[in-house]
């Protein structure tokens, strides 16, 4: 299935613009209602020092990763930071967690994909963990960002789903094998590439469900930056 960027659901609140990969909020479609456990992917774009105020969040794991500028977080665990690019962000809402976030920035603003996958268990007690990696780590090969089983300084979720991002230089490919029974999510951050051939462009989106062996190569000039969802 491919998911144009242009088809996704759009909000525009003037401190916030979001476009919604899945049915988000105030927009519905039944026929993208998530992916296997992947329930959210929202690209939020927050004017300088604007931002989502104090609110609760139950039984979701919620993974931030940041495009450009920084963002503020603050929750009812006692965890204060702020995160910018090369930095993720998960958190496990479990039996429930109160938190904001702000662009930190009274200038620039801030652009962050948010991600929800539904955990294989309710009412886990709530979590919060950071991680920061080099550009160099996703460079041409997968960055295990998330995933079950803690791996190179991953953080660790409550579900059989593994996250990566990679970027691919203009002229190379990537290649990835999807186990049997397995599934995956491609969302492009940045950037084209071609994925066994089919072009998508910064915002696409693509599920895949019968394919095992598949290549991403740079489509232009610039890299290309992405992530990948290796889905129960």
């Amino acid at each position: 299935m491919f998911r144009p960027a242009g088809e996704r659901g759009h909000a525009d609140r003037g401190w916030l613009n979001s476009w919604f990969t899945f049915s988000f909020a105030d927009y519905h479609d039944p026929a993208h209602m998530g992916f296997r456990a992947l329930r959210v992917i929202n690209d939020d774009v927050i004017a300088p020092g604007k931002g989502f105020g104090a609110h609760a969040h139950r039984d979701m794991e919620i993974i931030t990763y940041m495009l450009s500028g920084r963002l503020a977080h603050k929750d009812s665990t006692g965890e204060r930071h702020v995160i910018g690019p090369n930095t993720v962000q998960a958190m496990s809402a479990g039996t429930g967690i109160v938190h904001s976030e702000f662009n930190a920035s009274d200038s620039e603003p801030s652009h962050s994909l948010q991600i929800w996958i539904e955990p294989a268990a309710e009412d886990v007690e709530p979590s919060y963990q950071q991680i920061s990696f080099s550009p160099a780590e996703r460079r041409n090969r997968f960055r295990l960002l998330a995933g079950p089983v803690r791996h190179d300084g991953s953080a660790v979720i409550h579900q059989d789903v593994s996250v990566y991002a990679a970027e691919v230089a203009p002229g190379d490919t990537l290649h990835r094998t999807v186990a049997p029974g397995r599934f995956a999510w491609v969302h492009v951050a940045r950037g084209s590439i071609l994925l066994n051939g089919q072009k998508l462009a910064a915002g696409d989106g693509a599920a895949i469900s019968d394919e095992t062996e598949l290549a991403f190569t740079a489509d232009g000039t610039a890299p290309a930056e992405f992530l990948f969802f290796d889905l129960a």
